[in-house]
């Protein structure tokens, strides 16, 4: 190691660098920030509380809500604070805290999102045995798979990236701890951390992208083979809302982590993790409302509700 010094605490320098905007940024993520947490709260509960809702889709719509906003919550409440905040440090062993949770989070809803897919190519492909394939046994193993595999993704990348020797340079050029920011500090790493991250990253983002085409690739086969028009677009009607929201989660998310690494691209990189940390999720709960008639019924019902107990 020579007479570098050993690095325990992360300054995460973040918008530090538009010193005049941070008012600014830190009242647009609050309020976007408070509309992601109601509109995912009441996805829940209209899902909760709406026996019509209680369906493999809305099951699986319910948990990747929930995911996303855990998301959210390991990311911006800590963005918020140094927003406004003189001292932005973070002690290394809170930095890796918030990665391990932040991609288990995120594993996790790519994971879900396979999960709808295959759903959706349950319901479409063979609609007569819908209800035997997707029970609710299988509903659970599979968004417990989701959880599983995101979880031990996440901790072997956690495992190998603070493993590595942080020394001289402490600034984290990025509002949370994320990989590429955080391996630049490191001292010893190498092409085989690198590779091993990239694999890691790839068996979520690339993996659950694959299975999600190969299940609509098979969705594709079977509205076809539909004799009219009209049960073509009734069909398709019941994945758009799922593919608009997988179009915009894999197009930013695979930009930033299959891309190769560049020193020299941190800005770039941290515009585009507000995309999938605070304009995914909020775009997530609209799309799936504004696109879907009986979400919109069930969350008038729970708006209604919500205003006679308060009014009472």
């Amino acid at each position: 190691m020579g007479n570098h010094t050993t690095v325990r605490t992360f300054l995460l320098w973040g918008f530090s660098s538009f010193p005049d905007l941070q008012v600014l940024l830190f009242v647009l993520v609050f309020f976007s920030h408070v509309t992601i947490l109601t509109a995912n709260t009441c996805i829940m509960a209209a899902i909760k509380l709406s026996h019509n809702l209680h369906t493999p889709m809305y099951f699986f719509l319910c948990g990747l809500s929930f995911s996303e906003t855990c998301t959210t919550m390991v990311v911006i409440p800590r963005m918020l604070v140094d927003l406004l905040s003189h001292s932005k440090t973070i002690p290394l062993p809170e930095c890796a805290t918030q990665m391990f949770f932040f991609f288990w989070l995120a594993g996790n809803n790519c994971f879900i999102m396979a999960a709808m897919s295959y759903d959706r190519y349950t319901a479409i492909h063979n609609p007569l045995h819908y209800a035997l394939r997707m029970t609710p046994k299988v509903c659970f193993l599979l968004m417990l798979a989701s959880w599983i595999v995101g979880f031990l993704v996440s901790l072997n990348i956690a495992i190998t990236i603070f493993s590595l020797h942080f020394c001289d340079s402490n600034i984290i050029q990025h509002y949370f701890c994320d990989i590429t920011p955080i391996v630049s500090l490191a001292c010893d790493y190498n092409s085989y951390h690198e590779a091993t991250i990239f694999v890691l990253s790839a068996i979520v983002l690339v993996g659950s992208f694959i299975l999600i085409m190969i299940s609509y690739v098979f969705i594709g086969f079977t509205v076809m083979k539909m004799p009219s028009a009209k049960g073509r677009y009734k069909a398709f009607s019941t994945c758009s809302s799922h593919l608009t929201v997988v179009s915009i989660h894999y197009g930013f998310a695979g930009f930033v982590y299959l891309k190769p690494q560049n020193n020299d691209s941190f800005g770039e990189d941290m515009l585009l993790a507000v995309t999938y940390t605070v304009l995914t999720p909020l775009l997530n709960p609209i799309v799936y409302s504004l696109r879907n008639r009986e979400m919109q019924i069930a969350l008038r019902k729970v708006v209604e509700n919500a205003n006679r107990f308060i009014l009472r």
